[in-house]
């Protein structure tokens, strides 16, 4: 087994539970901004704007898209693949949804129970994501996971995204730390996980939906607990 140092994970969709937090969210809004009206169910809402964000997310890791279209245009093409015409998409909506989904406490399981476990390993801690700096921050501190890391490394701040080498480079050079002994957890295949074996690092693959793929990858995990058979 390798002798691992310094152990990097993702956080949207890793530790942090976008996927509760965000549906929280959508329903809170859709309760605010009355969306009733439009003649769409809360799960209607959550199912379309999943599958934008999702797909434009993607596009935004693929350099197709960039973070101001992101932002700007999600919830416009949600509305519109929902049948609303464009001028009456509340023009507050993104401002509001960025201003509430990060305050949400929701985790993955066991995310608490693994970190306690690599803390007494002594391991060092660092996060590294393609998250907006205005946000990450916040959704750390509201989920308790800001006090088990040393350092949150972001796009907003390198100037570059997962999977692109030089956001590695920038995490190893900042954390003191070397690829041979370091380990990234991910659940994205593409941006975390072969981002990472390309530049040496060793890689865990959080795959909790069992997605089928035919990636030669060096781990992978369904439930973040599996983390003690690696580490």
């Amino acid at each position: 087994m390798q002798n691992y140092k310094t152990v990097f994970f993702d956080l949207d969709h890793t530790l942090w539970d976008f996927t509760q937090n965000c549906a929280e969210t959508l329903k809170e809004l859709y309760q605010i901004y009355e969306l009733e009206q439009f003649g769409f169910s809360v799960p209607d809402f959550e199912k379309t704007y999943r599958y934008i964000n999702d797909s434009m997310w993607e596009g935004y890791h693929h350099n197709k898209i960039t973070k101001e279209e992101l932002r700007t245009e999600r919830f416009p093409r949600t509305f519109k693949l929902l049948g609303v015409e464009e001028h009456k998409v509340p023009v507050r909506m993104d401002t509001h949804f960025i201003e509430l989904c990060p305050t949400k406490p929701h985790v993955h399981p066991n995310t608490f129970e693994i970190l306690d476990y690599l803390k007494t390993k002594n391991y060092n801690l660092h996060i590294i994501t393609n998250g907006f700096s205005e946000t990450q921050h916040i959704k750390m501190k509201h989920s308790g996971l800001e006090s088990y890391f040393e350092t949150l490394i972001h796009a907003d701040h390198t100037g570059y995204k997962k999977p692109e080498p030089q956001i590695f480079e920038y995490a190893l050079s900042t954390t003191n730390s070397s690829a041979d002994k370091s380990i990234m957890i991910g659940d994205d295949l593409y941006a975390d996980v072969l981002g990472a074996k390309k530049m040496g690092f060793g890689n865990v693959f959080y795959n909790p939906h069992k997605k089928e793929h035919s990636e030669d990858i060096q781990f992978e995990i369904h439930d973040l607990i599996e983390l003690k058979n690696i580490l």
